[in-house]
């Protein structure tokens, strides 16, 4: 990375989980002044200022194996690709797990203008952490997206449950099973979208941050890309129209049970307000 700074010019895309961020990915991934490493979520910031097992040597040395060590077909395979990728696999799985380990996962980026970092859970660091990060930053971006709450509840809990294999609790469940397993933290706290607000705004510069709606990225999505760009003073990229269509990481299509919304009425209705309150106009949608 380059810059007088550790981080140089880092992008953080920091969620919610289920609100969009793959499909944001995939397109920024194809603007040319934007390097994004093999591993979309990295989950630094989140290891090191909240759980500090995110990254431990079990965790990487599975991901290495499983995402990058044996996923090329040898007859086909880009040989420079692959050198590349296993270049950087060296560097993920080097100790300690620091500012510079997290530097050096950027290294192969070139004329970027940012390194950029696709990792829902830094949502979740401490609101005193954000100046630390930008204090190590020529420049940082971040952009936070939100969703429907109710919506993103229930596609995050079939995500979960259709990646672990227990899709057919969803045939099973009743209300009581419901609510306890969406108010897990793992769950829930990706919901708490006004917590993450108020982090940003007591944290961050004001220029430094951007939030917006998953379902206003949806209904203008080159506009939607070309607010990102300006928000990171990139030149305009011209994306497929091929891609710009693509679903990424969709939940499996079970209806919502009658009485999901009820559980968390109460809970729903103050989200939106502390969304309002920090001055976002929500979509007419989530009415």
């Amino acid at each position: 990375m380059s810059g007088n700074k550790l981080f140089g010019n880092l992008f953080l895309g920091i969620g919610a989980m289920k609100a969009g961020t793959t499909w944001l990915y995939a397109m920024l991934d194809r603007h040319p002044q934007l390097h994004f490493c093999p591993e979309k979520e990295i989950h630094y910031f989140y290891h090191r200022y909240v759980e500090s097992t995110q990254l431990n040597e079990t965790r990487r040395l599975a991901n290495a194996r499983e995402r990058y060590l044996l996923r090329f077909d040898p007859e086909t395979a880009n040989i420079d690709r692959v050198r590349q990728n296993l270049h950087w696999v060296s560097a993920y799985l080097c100790n300690p797990v620091d500012d510079h380990w997290y530097r050096n996962l950027f290294q192969m980026r070139a004329h970027h203008r940012y390194a950029c970092d696709f990792s829902n859970l830094t949502a979740h660091i401490p609101t005193a952490v954000w100046p630390r990060i930008e204090a190590s930053c020529d420049q940082l971006r971040v952009l936070y997206t939100m969703r429907d709450p109710l919506k993103r509840l229930w596609s995050h809990t079939k995500f979960h449950l259709q990646v672990t294999d227990n899709l057919h609790l969803l045939d099973q469940w009743g209300p009581n099973d419901f609510e306890r397993f969406v108010r897990k933290p793992f769950i829930w706290s990706n919901a708490e979208y006004g917590r993450v607000l108020m982090s940003m705004r007591n944290g961050l510069n004001s220029a430094n941050w951007m939030a917006i709606f998953y379902e206003n990225v949806h209904q203008d999505q080159r506009g939607s890309l070309g607010q990102i760009e300006k928000f990171l003073g990139l030149n305009p990229f011209e994306y497929p129209d091929t891609l710009l269509t693509q679903r990424f990481t969709e939940s499996a299509r079970y209806k919502m049970p009658p009485f999901f919304a009820s559980l968390f009425e109460n809970d729903i209705a103050r989200i939106k307000s502390e969304v309002v309150d920090a001055g976002f106009p929500i979509p007419e949608s989530w009415a």
